[in-house]
């Protein structure tokens, strides 16, 4: 069996299963042999489902042997959010206490891409209850490294799917975004990533299966996939759209759109309400502007998005006021200095009382118009998932200064979750050795338009993963622990191993 099996895009992977060149058992094997050689470097994957996944692989090799036809995403390894329940095994939202809670289902986009032929390969790190900042570290399974350089985070609260993808231990990962969960990683990790427009996807948000959450959770999170290519990306898009009666949000549009006339306008806003972005990631917008001119776009730079102050203030207004009346016994989990992140962000963005709330509701609506009123006349727009190179890890939990610093930088994504609009991340390149990227938003529920375009962009600038933290390729560092720095990873069996980095 080749050794490195695990470098090969999703489609490439499950063309080779489905043509018998390759088995899935092999295929599952050689991922976990990368998991085994760089998960203690990076701490991504955190339950590992080892046994399970030859298990599966074996019956797609069955399968194929009986003469069943397979699907388009057969054999390929997946990683889970933590958050995100996979059937048997517990979701543990990053908690101690949370530990030993088994789903007794798969979520609903864990079924769809199982129902593709995937298979999942482990679930992956994330913010202590995906609230503990932007950073992925938590209470249960500690931090995850950026494999590019392990001065500065990974992203989150996808984090640890972002890390898994970009250093191949697994073709692809599932994670959720309300506000740049996926697309800010994919920024800071190298990898692409889709946000897709609220009601796309089939989820089940329930927390630990029990009461539905509140209309900032409801409409606001969108499961979204991690790959290394926009293909891969596609492919995804393709098993995780579609209905499901867990989730009566999820409404049956057909995956691709009308043609329309050409050549599509893309509108470029490189800083979204004029408050300042780092000069790689302006390039960053530029290069793939550029690209996208030489694919034939009607690529025009505009004054800026609409209503950028009054979307962002809506979106902290709303999310507040949901997090508000659990905050005291939520709190609690976090762990010490866990509650820093949603604290300030609640000191600055009181609750909304509730006649607030009904004229919130208004205002959110209006929102929406004048986004559906700019994308009408601009099917696309390209601009930063995040405007900064990757910071420092907990930066946006150490003081107000760090907030302020974190939410101003990812409010492009802020905005279009909280308009309910798509948007694919994209890398462009790497600069001072760490990767730069792009988003390209379009209108709602026209993804593949999102897609083409970023599909154009990596035409003409190439793909960055997978990278190895040994070799620092890219101009990352090479990552190095000391002692004490443990990785600890959950099996099958729910024991946890515990390494430490060489």
């Amino acid at each position: 069996m080749p050794d490195d099996l695990w470098k090969l895009p999703a489609a490439a992977q499950a063309e080779a299963v489905r043509g018998a060149h390759i088995s899935a058992v092999e295929l599952v094997d050689s991922h976990l042999d990368r998991i085994a050689a760089i998960n203690p470097q990076v701490n991504a994957v955190t339950q590992l489902l080892a046994e399970r996944a030859r298990e599966a692989a074996a019956r797609t090799d069955r399968l194929r042997s009986a003469g069943v036809a397979l699907g388009p995403l057969a054999g390929v390894p997946f990683t889970v959010k933590e958050s995100t329940p996979v059937e048997g095994v517990p979701t543990t939202f990053g908690v101690p206490r949370f530990r030993d809670l088994v789903a007794a289902a798969d979520a609903p986009p864990v079924a769809r891409l199982r129902a593709a032929g995937a298979i999942p390969i482990g679930h992956a790190n994330i913010p202590t209850l995906i609230l503990a900042g932007m950073h992925t570290r938590s209470e249960l399974f500690g931090d995850t490294v950026n494999p590019w350089d392990s001065s500065r985070t990974p992203g989150g609260s996808s984090g640890g799917d972002a890390v898994a993808v970009a250093t191949g231990m697994a073709a692809l990962g599932l994670g959720n975004d309300s506000g740049g969960s996926v697309r800010i990683p994919a920024q800071f990790c190298g990898v692409a990533g889709l946000k897709p427009s609220t009601g796309r996807f089939p989820a089940d948000h329930r927390v630990l299966g029990r009461d539905d959450p509140g209309p900032a959770s409801q409409l606001l999170v969108t499961e979204g996939p991690l790959a290394r290519t926009v293909a891969d990306l596609r492919l995804a898009y393709e098993a995780l759209a579609g209905t499901d009666p867990r989730d009566p949000r999820a409404v049956p549009v057909p995956p691709y759109g009308e043609a329309l006339p050409g050549p599509l306008t893309v509108a470029v806003v490189a800083d979204p309400g004029g408050r300042g972005v780092h000069p790689a990631i302006r390039g960053a917008v530029e290069s793939a502007a550029d690209a996208l001119r030489d694919a034939g776009y009607a690529v025009r730079e505009v004054a800026d998005v609409p209503r950028l102050d009054e979307v962002l203030e809506a979106y902290g207004r709303l999310t507040v006021t949901e997090f508000a009346p659990t905050w005291p016994a939520v709190r609690t989990l976090l762990g010490e200095g866990g509650d820093r992140y949603i604290a300030m962000a609640m000191e600055r963005t009181p609750p909304a009382t509730a006649d607030e709330l009904v004229k919130l509701m208004g205002t959110w609506m209006s929102l929406r118009r004048s986004w559906a009123e700019f994308l009408d006349a601009h099917p696309l727009l390209l601009g930063p998932s995040f405007t900064e190179p990757p910071v420092e890890p907990g930066l946006e939990s150490r003081d107000r200064a760090g907030l302020d610093r974190v939410t101003s930088a990812m409010r492009l994504c802020s905005a279009t979750s909280f308009v309910g609009v798509p948007g694919v991340a994209v890398p462009t390149g790497v600069v001072d050795g760490l990767p730069v990227g792009v988003q390209i938003v379009g209108r709602a529920f026209r993804e593949d338009l999102c897609l083409e375009a970023a599909q154009a962009v990596e035409d003409r600038l190439g793909v960055l993963t997978p990278i190895d933290p040994e070799a620092g390729r890219g101009g990352g560092k090479r990552l190095s622990g000391g002692p004490g720095d443990a990785v600890r990873v959950r099996d099958d069996t729910g024991t946890t191993t515990g390494w430490n980095a060489p």
